[in-house]
């Protein structure tokens, strides 16, 4: 029973902890950010609304530098400020934001957001559970080694939330009539976009390689149209 006791409370304390953070990542997100107004990309977006039988798709814009998309715990939508400029510059197309807004719509649809609260709790208290057990046997270094474990173990939940994203978007793309190329095509951009080198092992990264990206696309297109653009 005393056993059980800390991974309670590292449930509990990851569920306050997710909602305090959830809480203010709204705050922050309506403080700073503004509903898009940009009738080039509006045009576009509303391919994808018409796509999901939507009036339209409410977007905003995010005030910050980083290049990046997201979707908040409410299931609204954002781009930075950042990655917008990259449009306005012309080093991104219309076509290949609808592609970034598609694939946080995916996150939205496929309840990702929300099932992070749930993954968040159970890791905090997987973690907890091995810290206490490997403590036991390695003083010190085991609540390292269950630390480093559980950060694996979430990179790797939070990649194929990614790659389901990726498919959502790509059908999605597919359907209002915009084509995956755009998706692919920023993807083989993004690492000179956001100024990443990749040099992280792999089964840290929380999002999946570019290459392997492209290649899922490019699977899923095929055997939604037969072809690869």
């Amino acid at each position: 029973m005393q056993f059980l006791l800390p991974i309670a409370f590292a449930v509990i304390l990851g569920l306050v902890s997710y909602l305090m953070s959830a809480n203010q990542t709204k705050r922050t997100l309506a403080k700073q950010s503004k509903p898009l107004a940009n009738p080039a990309l509006e045009t576009r977006f509303m391919m994808l609304a018409n796509a999901l039988d939507l009036k339209r798709l409410e977007v905003n814009v995010y005030d910050i530098d980083p290049v990046n998309g997201l979707a908040a715990p409410d299931g609204q939508i954002y781009i930075t400020r950042g990655f917008l400029e990259k449009f306005s510059s012309g080093e991104v197309t219309a076509a290949e934001m609808s592609s970034v807004i598609a694939h946080e719509l995916g996150h939205v649809a496929l309840g990702h957001t929300k099932r992070r609260m749930i993954d968040f709790s159970g890791q905090n208290a997987i973690r907890t559970a091995l810290s206490v057990t490997l403590n036991r046997f390695i003083p010190l270094i085991g609540p390292w080694i269950a630390n480093m474990v559980i950060n694996m173990v979430a990179a790797r939940m939070s990649r194929k939330d990614e790659f389901e994203a990726d498919a959502y978007a790509t059908a999605l793309m597919i359907k209002a009539g915009l084509g995956a190329a755009p998706q692919k095509s920023l993807f083989v951009k993004l690492n000179k976009l956001t100024g990443s080198a990749g040099a992280a092992p792999a089964w840290f990264l929380s999002h999946p390689k570019t290459t392997d990206r492209i290649k899922a696309i490019e699977t899923n297109e095929k055997r939604w149209t037969g072809t690869v653009s």
